[in-house]
């Protein structure tokens, strides 16, 4: 026995191409909804409008406020010339503390260079902390203040070593106010700052000490230091200085890095003043590495690079090698420390640099939600199904979906940077344009692939709205309160602040913030910003953002098309997670099946003590399959299916073979079978019209065949198309009417209409001629109906409409769910008329609850009960074949009721009442033991005896027919 496929057959297709689908979506959305959402766009493009200005109105504020002259260089009105006229004179020694910082310093003062010195609280002792050492003193001193301070030392000659220490701080008090400060080792506990103009130590209250070996008591002198036209006097005191020798470098380290200040901690911490590693030094090589604490160049973390006293170690082992070397008298003095000039400067504060990471990630994340929203909105609505339906493959919905979204996104980021130039924000004027057009791209890309897979995973515009919004404010609060410590913090491994950028949105705070600390410094110190050059900087985080957002756009792109295609539904059945193998992978569309497998005998099923028996009726497998006949030499007898799946027909445009679909069982109930075995073969030219009760399962057919679900078992073929592998084929032929209306509430009917023709490859004055046709035969042409948005039409309207839509550009196959649903009578007759004129070229499967339709429009009817086709045929076929019986009616009154019945059993002893109700009665009359002549003999006969108020006769409606079927069609119980 021999198997055949069925072919592909494309002659006469009006498949459209790639840019054909791409050019219909692309006007649907650009020139169509654009124009619908004007307002919602304008207020989009506003809102980094108004924030700009708002921060514009900040900084004017801030501006005022520092440009105040309480602010500004004190300034004096002096007569210096003696004329009587005062000129006005500014300068550091006319300002306070809040105005020297604007002065012009052209001869900065000159200070004595300080050591770094722990505070009394802060200095190390002997704990029981882990690293401490039982050579430093007991913490007693701390409560006295008396505890000396600590330097460590180590290399590998220990008496060289010992000779350079204590060469480096003296035993005695040798200070000489000619020589001024450098004979002396000078050290604070007050911190620097970013520069050195003012030496704070001088002006706070904090103490300065001289540092001995040894100190006497009430060992105390001061110093004088000449700044402008005045003189800072400050009283110096004495502290002992320790030098204590290590094993290695290693364990100094350890102690430098445990001792550190912390005012907020309650246990003592043992602050090193410095160490010296003397490595391989000795009288003829001096080699020294110096280590201190670099915790005082930032506080926590946060806040600018303060200078660090280090030069001053330097000298004094430098000092103490010469003396070794040379003798106690020489030495390299160290006489000041001095600031570069500086001109006169105003206090500057970029607010939008400052606020630009929070508020511009704001700006920018809020297309999120947009972009998602809107994917989410299709999928809701079944919109993308529909447009899937109609021809749009899944290449040009997501090409122009992009470049849409894409499209959006750049004139958005664009308004955005241009106003922030515009109205003066430095956050954009400072940074180099060609980096910010780099980074916000690659966001962009990033943050639109982002929506399209979060949209795979949400199916409620609400939910997903609210996601949405959540996660643009919860990403600018964590990127401003939380991020922003990390991106600081100098002492945290660079490699976690990679791992937090991992996360889409701090990544984009951590590119802004970048620009914003380069806008920051570059406006205070009048430089430029952000420079290509300036990626290279190990500082610079730039570098590592713009690689991450790439990798991640391209990453999650893919991914994000992978799980629309696998793990959800909105475009239609889902493909198997090797769906990218399928080229690999032999067609099953091409495979042999064989023509016995049709063939069913009786089915037998047993329920507790009986016996179902179910038998397929001669139309159905006349339909369906082959039928075994007593003939030998012809053995079977070809059918429909059969004939077509052997001969490969091509005159059949649908070929159901077998179709079976099963619903997996949920929550403990069962599996529920929704279609049994349907066998069905259509041709062009054919209505055919599905009848049945509701949960009969005909949705569940006809969304097997429009590819919505992938059938159990068996498979269809729709011009020779497999509907289990090639529905992109089948889609750009068919067309859809679903049950519910899936239309664009903002898009009128003439544009619903020209996006679907043009999905059907119609062009130019003929896509205009079929949608001015189309529009004319649902009668939407005539008010302005057809320019009007759907959201204004009645549902009557919205249905005629989308019967239109299902056979625009000539489909050569048509799917109609109860397509009159809600149609007024004059309507109603326009659409059957506009289906008569369209299935001349097509085949056309309707189903409908209407019997009036029915009868109008198919060429064949089946009744379909329980997921299985009880019986196929043209109506009168139907009506003739379950119908057999007249129905007889007679009124009159209550007293000849009897008569009535006399007369009807004289027609046939067989008729049945089935109805009576005040002199009205219905009778059933055999068709074959009756003849109609009879019946009229028989009225007149009765009307010369008695009063007939009214009779009637009339043939089997097709709703009887439907109701009988459908009531036969539960298993017939033969034995219990």
């Amino acid at each position: 026995m021999r198997g055949a496929s069925m072919v592909a057959s494309t002659n006469g297709s009006t498949s459209s191409g790639l840019w054909t689908q791409c050019n219909a979506l692309f006007r649907k959305n650009l020139t169509f909804q654009q124009k619908r959402n004007m307002r919602a766009n304008l207020r989009l493009i506003l809102f980094p409008v108004f924030l700009c200005l708002l921060l514009v109105l900040l900084q004017e504020k801030v501006n005022m406020e520092l440009n105040k002259s309480s602010l500004k260089c004190g300034c004096i009105c002096i007569d210096q010339d003696g004329d009587g006229e005062c000129e006005k004179v500014c300068g550091i020694e006319y300002s306070d503390m809040e105005q020297v910082g604007t002065c012009s310093i052209p001869s900065p003062p000159e200070w004595p260079p300080l050591l770094q010195v722990p505070a009394p609280q802060y200095r190390a002792v002997r704990t029981d902390h882990l690293l401490s050492f039982g050579d430093l003193p007991n913490d007693s001193c701390i409560s006295t203040g008396s505890c000396p301070i600590t330097v460590l030392m180590t290399g590998n000659n220990q008496s060289f070593g010992e000779s350079l220490a204590r060469n480096m701080f003296s035993s005695s008090f040798n200070y000489n106010s000619s020589n001024g400060p450098a004979d002396v080792v000078l050290g604070t506990t007050a911190h620097t700052k970013k520069s050195s103009f003012l030496e704070l130590s001088f002006f706070s209250g904090l103490p300065v000490y001289y540092l001995q070996s040894q100190c006497r008591a009430n060992s105390t002198f001061s110093i004088s230091v000449p700044l402008a036209s005045m003189t800072v006097e400050k009283e110096i005191g004495c502290i002992q200085c320790r030098h204590l020798w290590r094993n290695s470098s290693s364990d100094i380290n350890n102690e430098l890095y445990v001792g550190y200040k912390n005012g907020n901690s309650l246990k003592k911490i043992n602050e090193i003043l410095a160490g010296y590693d003397f490595l391989n030094s000795n009288i003829s090589n001096y080699n020294v590495t110096i280590l201190y604490n670099s915790t005082y160049k930032k506080d926590a973390g946060n806040g600018p690079i303060r200078l660090v006293r280090v030069p001053r170690s330097i000298n004094l082992v430098s000092n103490a090698f010469l003396q070794l070397l040379v003798g106690p008298t020489t030495q390299m003095l160290f006489d000041f420390i001095k600031e570069m000039p500086k001109p006169e400067t105003e206090r500057k504060l970029d607010f939008s640099s400052l606020l630009g990471p929070l508020f511009f990630t704001w700006v920018i994340l809020q297309l999120f939600p947009i972009v998602l929203t809107a994917l989410v909105y299709e999928k809701q609505q079944n919109l993308r199904i529909m447009m899937k339906m109609h021809g749009l493959g899944d290449g040009p919905y997501w090409m122009i979906s992009y470049t849409y979204f894409l499209a959006i996104s750049l004139v958005y980021i664009l308004c955005f940077v241009v106003f922030g130039s515009f109205v003066g924000l430095k956050f954009f004027t400072l940074n180099d344009y060609s980096i910010q057009f780099v980074f916000y791209f690659i966001y962009i890309n990033l943050q639109i692939s982002l929506a399209f897979l979060v949209a795979a995973l949400f199916s409620n515009v609400k939910t997903v709205a609210v996601v949405g919004y959540i996660t643009v404010f919860a990403t600018g609060i964590l990127g401003g309160f939380f991020f922003q410590f990390f991106l600081q913090d100098t002492s945290l491994p660079r490699v976690w602040i990679v791992v937090m950028e991992l996360y889409p949105g701090f990544s984009l705070y951590g590119g802004l913030y970048e620009f914003s600390q380069y806008a920051f410094t570059g406006n205070y110190m009048g430089a430029h910003g952000m420079r290509w050059g300036d990626l290279s900087d190990n500082n610079n985080g730039m570098g590592h953002v713009l690689i991450i957002m790439t990798v991640e756009w391209v990453v999650v792109f893919f991914i994000a098309y992978y799980i629309d295609q696998v793990l959800t539904s909105g475009s239609g059945a889902r493909k198997s997670p090797l769906f990218f193998l399928h080229n690999l992978k032999s067609n099953p569309s091409k495979s042999f099946r064989n023509p016995l497998s049709s063939f069913r005998l009786p089915s037998l099923q047993m329920k507790g003590s009986k016996v179902y028996i179910e038998l397929e009726k001669p139309d159905i497998v006349q339909e369906a399959s082959i039928i075994p006949v007593v003939s030998i030499p012809t053995f079977y007898q070809k059918e429909r299916v059969e004939l077509s799946l052997l001969k490969q027909d091509k005159s059949h445009a649908i070929v159901c073979d077998n179709l079976k679909k099963v619903y997996p069982g949920r929550d403990g109930n069962p599996e529920k079978i929704a279609v049994r075995g349907l066998s069905l073969a259509l041709s062009t030219g054919e209505c055919f019209g599905m009848l049945g009760p509701n949960g009969a399962g005909k949705t569940s057919f006809v969304n097997m065949m429009i590819g919505l679900v992938k059938p159990s078992s068996g498979t269809g073929y729709v011009h020779g198309l497999d509907i289990r592998s090639d529905m992109d084929g089948i889609y750009a032929n068919m067309g859809v009417c679903p049950q519910h209306d899936l239309l664009w509430e903002t898009l009128t009917g003439r544009e619903h209409l020209l996006f679907y023709g043009r999905l059907k490859n119609l062009k130019c004055t003929v896509l205009t001629q079929a949608v001015e046709e189309s529009l004319r035969s649902v009668n939407l042409l005539n008010g302005g109906i057809a320019d009007k948005q759907v959201r204004k039409y009645s549902g009557g309207m919205k249905r005629r409409l989308s019967v239109a839509i299902s056979l625009i550009g000539d489909p050569k196959v048509v799917y109609m769910d109860e397509p009159s649903t809600g149609l007024d009578p004059a309507s109603r007759k326009n659409l059957w008329n506009m289906v008569k004129r369209a299935k001349q070229n097509c085949a056309i499967i309707l189903t409908t609850h209407s019997m009036e339709e029915a009868e109008n429009l198919c060429d064949r009817l089946g009744i379909f009960v329980d997921g299985r086709l009880q019986c196929v045929g043209n109506p009168k076929e139907l009506k003739g074949r379950y119908g057999g019986s007249y129905v007889f009616t007679m009124t009159t009154s209550s007293n000849h009721e009897a008569d009535v019945e006399n007369i009807v059993k004289g027609l046939s002893p067989y008729a049945k009442k089935i109805y009576n109700i005040s002199g009205t009665q219905k009778f059933e009359l055999p068709k074959e033991a009756i003849k109609i002549a009879d019946v009229f003999r028989a009225v007149e006969n009765a009307k010369s005896r008695f009063v007939v108020q009214a009779w009637g006769i009339s043939d089997t409606t097709l709703e009887d027919v439907f109701i009988k079927v459908a009531r036969e069609a539960q298993p017939f119980d033969v034995l219990s």
